[in-house]
């Protein structure tokens, strides 16, 4: 029997980052204690699923969850084990700012320790550059320094499963710099590693500045070498390639991310949050934090979205998320589950991408190549 997850959305950030379209904004302790209760209420009234599955991951995101103060994250880890069956040994995630910890806390040592002691037990914080400069341009709040030493308060909290977010191909970014990243991501050795090449967003500060010529517009082949040589320097640094963008210590897979590429069910809460009920319903909340909460408060649903998949989507979907993870596709579940076999199906596309080298066919499974995780759009683009 699927296990299920947990997405819980905390929309607040000290400042708002030049190339994040995320759901965010500012920080505001009154309105952030509303949000809390809003999501406990949600919680405690959801009835989307009649017999939800019992939940085995849960996964803190935002914005930064640690601006809420530990007493907050409890009160919505105790509405989740009320209403659902939460098991022993779930993996519990909370976003970190570096060089936050807890906002209202004593200090931040303490409520890392506080938050371990409520049982999160993974934490994943957004370093993104060691450089002070590219920092500086991202619009972060941090440096280098708090990188390192949010890093050692959270190993001192006794947290032994941390991930680290990195971002290549930024503007201006070097080869020389990027490798400097990965050595200093190295160096700290946290048990996991999501490493993005940069994806601007229309509509985002850093977009209005590339357009305005204010910033360069990054290099798109400079971005794929360092792809490159992210991969190779990190594997042979003992990391698993598991995802196209993703690299873990032998079994620190995310493996609350693993349910989205999987296609298992997860049950999303707060602002944004999207949902899956593991068969073919989707549905997602509203996005605004304040009409949210007003929703809520009203006693309403926050569901503003309600998709049902078809059979033509369920087949798509399960080939371009499962293709994200780099073991791939197994073709022989494909025909069970759906009654065809992928290679009659798509047996022309499939002879296009293998012959340029964006995937390996074999008797069981269908994977990316290298080259086919670093152009994973075209290939995904096939199957939508």
């Amino acid at each position: 029997m699927s296990h299920a997850g947990v997405y819980i959305h905390i929309p607040f950030c000290r400042s708002r980052c030049s190339y994040c379209d995320f759901a965010t904004g500012r920080y505001e302790s009154d309105l952030a204690e509303r949000y809390v209760r809003a999501v406990v209420a949600e919680i405690a009234r959801w009835r989307e699923v009649e017999n939800p599955f019992a939940v085995d991951t849960v996964y803190f995101g935002g914005g930064t969850p640690s601006l809420l103060m530990p007493a907050q994250i409890e009160r919505i880890l105790k509405a989740l084990r009320e209403r659902f069956n939460v098991l022993e040994g779930s993996e519990i995630t909370l976003e970190i700012n570096p060089g936050d910890g807890g906002i209202s806390a004593t200090s931040k040592q303490q409520a890392m320790r506080e938050l371990r002691r409520l049982g999160i037990n993974r934490a994943s914080f957004g370093a993104q550059t060691f450089d002070n400069r590219e920092l500086k341009q991202l619009g972060r709040t941090h440096d280098s320094t708090d990188i390192r030493t949010t890093f050692g308060r959270l190993r001192e909290a006794g947290f032994e499963n941390v991930n680290f977010d990195l971002i290549a191909g930024l503007p201006g970014q070097t080869m020389a710099g990027w490798r400097r990243n990965l050595a200093e991501a190295l160096k700290l050795r946290p048990e996991h590693l999501s490493l993005y090449l940069l994806d601007v967003h229309e509509g985002t500060p850093l977009a209005d500045q590339i357009n305005r010529g204010q910033t360069p517009k990054p290099d798109e082949d400079l971005a794929a070498e360092m792809y490159r040589i992210m991969i190779d320097e990190v594997c042979a640094a003992g990391y698993q390639h598991y995802e196209i963008s993703n690299f873990c210590l032998l079994g620190f897979e995310s493996r609350h991310n693993t349910k989205y590429w999987s296609g298992a069910p997860y049950y999303g809460f707060g602002c944004s949050a999207h949902s899956y009920d593991g068969g073919r319903r989707r549905w997602s909340n509203e996005r605004d934090a304040a009409n949210y909460v007003a929703m809520i408060e009203a006693a309403k649903s926050a569901v503003v979205k309600r998709t049902n998949l078809s059979d033509d989507d369920e087949r798509s979907e399960s080939i371009f998320l499962g293709l994200r993870l780099m073991c791939g596709v197994d073709l022989e579940d494909y025909r069970l589950r759906f009654g065809s076999d992928l290679r009659d199906l798509y047996n022309e596309d499939l002879n296009r991408l293998r012959d340029a080298g964006l995937i390996e066919i074999d008797d069981r499974l269908m994977r990316l190549t290298r080259r086919g995780a670093l152009l994973s759009n075209e290939v995904m683009s096939t199957f939508v």
